[in-house]
């Protein structure tokens, strides 16, 4: 029981053998300890369990999430064992403010991973979701790429099937009016198959055969124009199918997740709150125990310490100084003058 209590007292940034003289704040400080230690325990396994889905490697992730752990635990241990108790109050909460605003900020770096381990099953669901929206964006800009080539050559086609069918309704049309002219039901109502009629008929019989051209030329055009359709139909497919199927799973990603899981649900959103604020509350509890609790006997004697070390300092320095003026009381008076006026300010300054 001994050996945690001094461990923990360590922890707390405190001077043992000080405090083993202040027994009524051993406890007090026990509970600091404690405090600053299971922060630094968290640190770790926050920043292991991240640092896993970066590198997928257990062996790495400990090492470094352990290394992490132990940072955030000195940087806690030194914030806590720097603070002073003061007469001032203010004085005390002005100095303690960029303790707890930095507390705060390490408190929501903490937060972060374990806050995506605590939603893992969620983010799971949505990284397939988001995965999936990757693929369809993806599928969406090669179909796009293809869609106005394959666009293009339907016009084409469509154009050379209009030419044949408009020659074709003219070839008709003139056949028709041929006919009409031989049996006398239309052109100039006689029924006969005079010149007019052979006049009639030699231009249906020429934009008949204009039509067989056209209809060769436009249908080797077509088919051609099918064919390249077909081969940008095989070559799209074939891009499709080689899209490779985005990964999504790390750091970066699972934020992102989260984000969209509390814009969507309001209890994801107060419970990821309450994490952070949970997180915060314990990253800046020994601040505020150390902050709203009374000067004590650990304190006053640490303040003593810290004095006859302060004025152990400026009685080596004030020897110094007066073994230097010994020393230039051989100098000439203009020189003494200004090693002693340089002494005394310094002397001063301390």
């Amino acid at each position: 029981m001994k050996k945690i209590q001094t461990f923990f007292w360590y922890c707390s940034g405190t001077n043992p053998r000080l405090l083993e003289k202040t027994e009524t704040d051993h406890e007090k400080y026990v509970g600091i300890g404690a405090t600053i230690f299971f922060t630094g325990l968290f640190a770790a396994l926050a920043a292991g369990y991240a640092l896993y889905t970066v590198f997928d490697k257990l062996v790495i992730a400990s090492i470094l999430g352990l290394i992490w752990g132990l940072m955030i635990f000195n940087l806690d241990r030194y914030i806590v064992s720097s603070m002073r108790k003061k007469e001032n109050r203010w004085s005390e909460i002005g100095m303690a403010l960029p303790r707890i605003a930095l507390a705060i900020l390490i408190s929501i770096v903490i937060a972060k991973p374990l806050e995506l381990k605590i939603f893992e099953k969620e983010i799971n669901a949505e990284l397939v979701t988001m995965k999936q929206e990757i693929r369809n964006e993806q599928e969406g800009l090669v179909k796009e790429k293809y869609d106005l080539e394959k666009e293009g050559l339907y016009e084409k086609i469509e154009v050379l099937k209009s030419e044949i069918r408009d020659k074709t309704a003219l070839r008709d049309k003139l056949n028709r009016i041929a006919q009409q002219e031989a049996d006398g039901t239309g052109g100039s109502g006689k029924r006969n198959a005079g010149p007019i009629y052979k006049i009639k008929k030699a231009d249906a019989d020429r934009v008949d055969m204009e039509l067989n051209t056209l209809s060769k030329t436009n249908t080797a055009l077509i088919n051609e124009h099918y064919e390249e359709l077909n081969r940008l139909n095989t070559t799209g497919l074939a891009e499709l199918s080689a899209l490779e199927q985005t990964e999504i799973g790390g750091p970066a990603a699972r934020l992102e997740a989260l984000s969209r899981l509390t814009t969507k649900s309001d209890a994801i959103w107060w419970s990821n709150l309450f994490i952070i604020l949970f997180f915060i509350v314990i990253e800046t509890a020994p601040i505020f125990v150390k902050l709203i609790s009374r000067k004590g006997p650990y304190d006053h004697l640490l303040e003593t310490e810290e004095y006859r070390f302060e004025t152990a300092i400026l009685k080596d320095k004030a020897f110094i100084h007066s073994e230097l003026k010994k020393e230039s009381e051989a100098m000439e008076a203009k020189e003494k003058t200004f090693v002693s006026e340089r002494l005394d300010m310094k002397l001063d300054g301390v």
